[in-house]
């Protein structure tokens, strides 16, 4: 007689789901009432563009801009599926024209250029709508002079789009140094995972810069890092922490307390900063 196998029991994704970060089975619910962080590990899963501008705008306040922007396929790049055909597929599932959102809103009050990524579109890779995006929201808070905030979530730059998509590396550099050079105020998040092409271009470059708890930034994986080297990599090599200690960011803050942080910044750095550098310009 054959012995009877239990069955394995199939965990309803409504009620549960399994944490990456530590592998735990965890209640739904509990995970969303907490902001889609894991209760056991604080494990920060990626949320889309749109509930992270409802957690850090005021409500009502956000005004989208350059939504018009759309990408196209300038090298016709050839796969197992069309470029054209992938990008429909991402925008049918995530509502958005490419991997991010930008305008303007409200922080507690203050008034901000706020550009969003979406890691559920393409890995949030940089192709040239996400250039563009983060190059006229930077050019917007300098016209406006308003603080700006670019959220980022990137695997790197679209492969689909070559040397084009490389391009906005240089493209958004420029524009922020042109901030700079005015006094803007530009506070980077970056979260989980920001690398590569986004990582060595604007996520890099902000006056502050916070990450979200246990966020993977660098420029590549650890695992390629460890056999270009040859050596073996620090214990919690790439996670905001380890980039915390060794002074390559200033904060990490966890997700409920972001807002508070974002509107604390802005008090104390932006009120006057155009006017502060112009006036130091001059007396040089």
């Amino acid at each position: 007689m054959v012995p009877l196998v239990p069955r394995k029991k199939e965990i309803p994704e409504a009620v549960w789901m399994k944490c990456p970060g530590c592998g735990e089975t965890v209640f739904r619910k509990l995970v969303e009432e907490r902001l889609m962080v894991c209760p056991e590990c604080n494990y920060h899963h990626p949320i889309s563009a749109w509930t992270r501008l409802r957690l850090l705008a005021d409500e009502g306040t956000f005004v989208e801009r350059h939504a018009d922007l759309a990408p196209t396929d300038p090298l016709q790049f050839k796969d197992l599926q069309s470029y054209p055909e992938r990008l429909k597929k991402y925008q049918k599932a995530t509502g958005l024209k490419d991997a991010a959102v930008a305008g303007c809103c409200r922080i507690h009050g203050h008034e901000v250029v706020l550009c969003v990524m979406d890691s559920g579109f393409m890995m949030a890779s940089m192709g040239s709508v996400v250039g563009e995006k983060v190059t006229r929201c930077v050019e917007d808070a300098l016209e406006m002079r308003l603080p700006l905030i670019i959220v980022c979530a990137s695997g790197g730059a679209r492969m689909q789009e070559g040397v084009i998509s490389l391009m906005q590396m240089a493209k958004t550099s420029a524009a922020l140094a042109r901030l700079d050079d005015a006094g803007g105020l530009y506070i980077a998040v970056l979260t989980n995972p920001t690398t590569a092409g986004v990582m060595a271009a604007f996520a890099s470059l902000g006056d502050i810069t916070i990450a979200e708890p246990k966020a993977m930034i660098g420029f590549t994986g650890p695992r390629v890092i460890k056999e270009t080297i040859r050596a073996e990599l620090p214990a919690g090599f790439q996670t905001a922490e380890f980039l915390l200690e060794h002074g390559f960011i200033d904060r990490v803050t966890p997700r409920r307390l972001l807002k508070q942080e974002l509107a604390d910044i802005i008090s104390y750095c932006a009120p006057g900063s155009f006017r502060r550098r112009t006036r130091s310009a001059q007396a040089k």
